[in-house]
């Protein structure tokens, strides 16, 4: 095959050619078969190639492939949106559908603001997001995120953000601290900053339940985001939860902030909601946003040539179909604990491994260079980058990340294979990155 005119991720190398999954397995052009622990980027929740989805892909695009949405609504659509609204329980009573993560992030901001102009509150313009943070890669997601690296080439650009620190006990938590208590000291990190600026002039706080890309699967500690809730509400400030990676079905409820026992005002969904066999994105408002809007201009000054894609939709519908009748959240939480129970064993007192965290079927391992002070690698080292170097020569497929500390320092690796995953699978993702972290960091 000739080099080829893709501008692709990195200029200095060209990726070999992916031509077939099967499973949790990526064959490429060559016939070397890689298994894929990381779903790309947490989002092949059913593995590659299933029937049933290319089954209701092939369908829908022979009935009708595209339909503009300041036209048409399709049947699709419909039936997705009524089983998202089902599967989320109560509050979140109306979707909007989008072509990808960074997309419904930009609609939920867009969303937010409104909801406030709606109400004759012009003055709540500001956001309120954390450090560590990933909201996506277009601007106004950029702006909200906390990830370091990604933000700085365009900081010239983006809106201003107020960032807090995140709720990481593993990094932020003070000795001494029960998880509650620090639960609350990371919850009035919030409350302190809205009360710097001036509570009446935010509009909303974002955050992702558990934290993806960035800091690596760390979850919030129990009441942290009851105590965000009872802020935001005594504030006017809507809660918006970011669960474009952790959410459908990833953690092993549809909505990991059920596990939290907390509805946000907004969420927003991405990734596994179409398992990869579409791109598509959603977001998810509670009943007095749409009010608001509905009984205020009558439109949402927003929309995309994609929004609520018939291909899409149909696509989604089938994978949260095959997600309920198959009962893969079951399995993502017995295979979620199977795979904790392994790396522990394989790895708990590894003197390079400093936490293992994570909830369902999102779960990391961060990597450091002393465990018992928790001192990170020098970034110099790439330690993450190494790591997925070595584990793609061995046929592991690993989604790395770096500045897992303060946006610099600190490597780690993120695991989410598919819900379906099996004990065999779930063994030889094990066996295989315990050769590659022996052969990147020796103990």
């Amino acid at each position: 095959m000739s080099a080829g005119h893709v501008f692709c991720r990195s200029t200095s190398a060209r990726p070999p050619i992916a031509v077939r999954g099967e499973g949790i397995f990526v064959i490429d052009a060559e016939g070397r078969r890689f298994i894929d622990a990381c779903g790309g980027a947490a989002v092949s929740c059913l593995g590659h190639g299933h029937p049933a989805v290319l089954a209701a892909m092939a369908e829908q695009a022979g009935r009708l492939e595209y339909a503009h949405t300041g036209f048409f609504m399709t049947e699709a659509a419909e039936r997705l949106a009524s089983l998202l609204t089902e599967l989320s329980h109560d509050g979140l009573e109306r979707v909007w559908f989008t072509s990808s993560g960074s997309e419904a992030t930009e609609a939920a901001l867009k969303l937010a603001r409104q909801y406030h102009l709606e109400r004759g509150d012009e003055g709540r313009r500001r956001i309120v997001a954390r450090r560590l943070s990933y909201h996506g890669n277009t601007l106004g997601a950029l702006a909200a995120g906390g990830s370091v690296w990604r933000r700085k080439p365009y900081e010239p650009l983006l809106i201003d953000v107020t960032l807090v620190d995140p709720c990481f006990e593993y990094r932020f938590a003070e000795r001494g601290d029960s998880a509650e208590e620090y639960g609350r000291k990371a919850a009035a990190a919030l409350e302190n900053e809205l009360l710097r600026v001036g509570s009446d002039t935010v509009m909303a706080f974002i955050a992702e339940t558990v934290v993806g890309a960035t800091a690596g699967a760390v979850p919030p500690v129990p009441g942290y985001l009851s105590h965000v809730r009872e802020i935001c509400d005594r504030h006017g400030v809507l809660l918006i939860l970011d669960e474009v990676m952790c959410g459908s079905g990833r953690t092993g409820t549809f909505l990991s902030c059920e596990q939290d026992g907390v509805i946000p005002d907004i969420v927003t969904l991405g990734k596994g909601l179409g398992a990869g066999y579409q791109p598509i994105g959603a977001v998810m408002c509670a009943t007095k946003i749409h009010e608001a809007v509905a009984t205020g201009s009558g439109a949402l000054q927003h929309g995309q040539t994609y929004n609520a894609h018939p291909v899409g939709c149909a696509a989604a519908l089938a994978v949260q179909g095959v997600i309920q009748e198959q009962r893969l959240l079951d399995r993502v939480h017995d295979a979620g604990a199977r795979l904790v129970s392994l790396l522990t064993s394989r790895f708990g007192n590894h003197p390079h491994v400093g936490d293992i965290r994570g909830r369902g079927l999102l779960l990391a391992l961060e990597l450091v260079s002393d465990r018992s002070t928790k001192v990170p690698f020098d970034p110099k080292l790439s330690v993450h980058q190494r790591m997925k170097e070595e584990a793609f020569a061995g046929g592991l497929l690993i989604y790395p990340g770096g500045g897992t500390v303060d946006g610099r320092a600190g490597d780690h690796i993120l695991l989410a294979p598919p819900y379906n995953v099996t004990d065999d699978e779930l063994d030889m993702i094990v066996d295989l990155l315990g050769e590659t972290i022996d052969s990147v960091l020796p103990s």
